[in-house]
């Protein structure tokens, strides 16, 4: 039986996906706080339209409204809509994590945080690494993804989006929340066999040394059942190279 083709969209429907990313388009043009007539008056649009757009945008994280009320910048989730531009580590960087690699016998890898998203930017050559595409998408179950959704659990996925790659994936949220909450507090990621059976992960978050935002992850890959043993000095010595990396990526 072939499928059935999809519903028609209703004649509307179009024209306001149109004007919700014209808005999204003046406000990176226009700069943070334009504000709302600014915006009706540049896209020729009723300010009763223009403001539904708006409290819709804001109510999906599109967009935000500044704090004194009267203009609109881009939200968490705009970041999203663009592939993020992640330059190569610098020459000093990527030394340490080449020193990182003559001292193990473990997979190093090196990822970025920047746009909100799992991003590697030193993958190590002779080790197998993860499908990049599912690192970003599916970032619950990688211990790099686990860094950055334990530093932001606002962006935990719903339950729908929680995909299982093996019977060892974290699907539950509940679960998932506290597990995230412990990587948290240990400062802390791993993963065992959550992505694919065999292989399993730890990783350490590098920080800015001025504010402690969360810039980076280091990630050592291997096999699961070892990536699993409380590895007590393989840690100490990721620890060590991430705080090398720090100024160097900040």
């Amino acid at each position: 039986m072939s499928p059935q083709p999809p519903p028609p969209v209703p004649g509307r429907q179009p024209r306001a996906v149109r004007n919700a990313l014209a808005a999204l388009a003046e406000v990176v043009s226009a700069g943070p706080g334009v504000t709302a007539s600014e915006i009706s008056a540049a896209l020729r649009l009723p300010r009763a339209t223009t403001y539904r757009l708006l409290n819709l945008l804001v109510a999906e994280e599109y967009l935000v409204r500044l704090p004194d009320l009267r203009g609109f910048a881009l939200g968490a989730r705009a970041g999203r809509l663009a592939v993020p531009v992640v330059p190569r580590p610098c020459t000093a960087a990527r030394a340490v994590v080449a020193h990182l690699r003559g001292r193990v016998r473990w997979g190093v890898h090196l990822a970025s945080f920047a746009g909100g998203q799992v991003t590697l930017t030193d993958p190590d050559p002779d080790h197998p690494r993860s499908e990049e595409h599912l690192l970003a998408r599916h970032p619950h179950v990688s211990a790099l993804g686990k860094l950055l959704l334990a530093e932001h659990p606002d962006r935990l996925p719903p339950a729908s989006e929680l995909r299982r790659f093996t019977e060892h994936t974290v699907c539950d949220p509940n679960r998932l929340a506290a597990q995230l909450a412990g990587m948290a507090e240990a400062g802390l990621a791993r993963q065992c066999g959550e992505l694919h059976l065999e292989r399993g992960c730890l990783a350490v978050p590098v920080r800015s040394p001025s504010d402690g935002t969360l810039i980076a992850g280091l990630a050592l890959s291997g096999p699961a059942h070892r990536v699993a043993e409380p590895n007590t000095d393989l840690i100490d010595l990721l620890r060590a190279h991430a705080t090398r990396l720090a100024p160097l990526l900040a």
